[in-house]
């Protein structure tokens, strides 16, 4: 087993028991609510979550991390033998959190001298960031050094591809994390928008009338970049919507067999910002 680790935080959404097997250190966004502080999944996770947003009259609001918490999960890798960490971040244009691993990787240069850090941005967010952490980790089980875990990162980052969709953008909207999604706010309550990440900032891909169809338009988008006999890794993503999994799972599985399949739920410091009700999938091309 290699002497490299992966740090990276609870966006990332990936599933359990996955972080525990492959040595990932997670750490918790924090999430704000009712004049208390929660840490994401932790203290915080989706069932009552959700169904507390939907009577929401303002919205709960998040923090990433900051730079003493990163500088503690170095310091967790290297009391556990590590002497490199490659830490995990989704887009520093959405988050702060990557500015906050910066900074702690300086700190760890005093702090941790033993220990070398490097920090990604991979310019994307849930499960398409925790496809690049997952893979990650799983190369330093490998026994990878620390230029090769970086070199699979560098391969990994434009071949992963969010795609989600919802019965409403208002979450987004009053987030504030709409991006050039912008002009779909004001579309009728029977559109389902396609929604998806491009140099870490959410875009439009388009519209569907019904849940059915936006399904479908996932699924072909998703042949259409795989190609003919693409091998591809998903991860079905929602938030409260396990039934709508089944339902996007089972018309992907009659186009392709993927490599591997995960499902995922949005962690409360994600769906605070897409809602309840939100399906989509993070798909990695091999």
């Amino acid at each position: 087993m290699g002497r490299v680790r992966i740090v990276t935080d609870s966006c990332a959404c990936i599933p359990e028991p996955l972080p525990g097997l492959h040595r990932i250190i997670t750490v918790p966004y924090y999430v704000h609510m009712g004049g208390k502080a929660y840490r994401d999944m932790v203290d915080l996770t989706p069932g009552r979550f959700f169904q507390d947003l939907t009577r929401a009259r303002t919205l709960p609001t998040t923090a990433n991390p900051g730079p003493g918490d990163y500088l503690e999960a170095f310091r967790q890798a290297a009391d556990e033998g590590a002497s490199a960490v490659v830490s995990v971040h989704m887009t520093s244009i959405g988050s702060g959190a990557y500015q906050s691993a910066t900074v702690a990787r300086e700190m760890a240069r005093e702090a941790l001298p033993g220990l070398t850090v490097e920090v990604v941005d991979t310019r994307n967010v849930a499960m398409c960031h925790g496809w690049v952490a997952l893979e990650a980790a799983r190369a330093c089980e490998r026994g990878a050094e620390l230029d090769a875990v970086m070199e699979l990162i560098r391969s990994l980052l434009p071949r992963v591809r969010m795609i989600q969709t919802a019965d409403t953008l208002r979450y987004l909207y009053m987030g504030g994390r709409i991006g050039k999604a912008q002009h779909l706010v004001g579309s009728l309550l029977n559109i389902k928008p396609l929604i998806s990440m491009e140099d870490g900032v959410i875009v439009a891909l388009g519209q569907a009338r019904s849940r059915q169809a936006a399904y479908a338009a996932m699924v072909q988008k998703m042949l259409a970049e795989a190609g003919p006999g693409g091998r591809v890794k998903v991860a079905y993503l929602h938030a409260a919507a396990l039934d709508e999994v089944s339902r996007l799972r089972s018309m992907v599985e009659r186009e392709i067999t993927p490599e591997e399949t995960l499902i995922a739920e949005l962690t409360p410091a994600l769906g605070v910002h897409t809602g309840p009700g939100t399906v989509g999938i993070c798909y990695l091309r091999l």
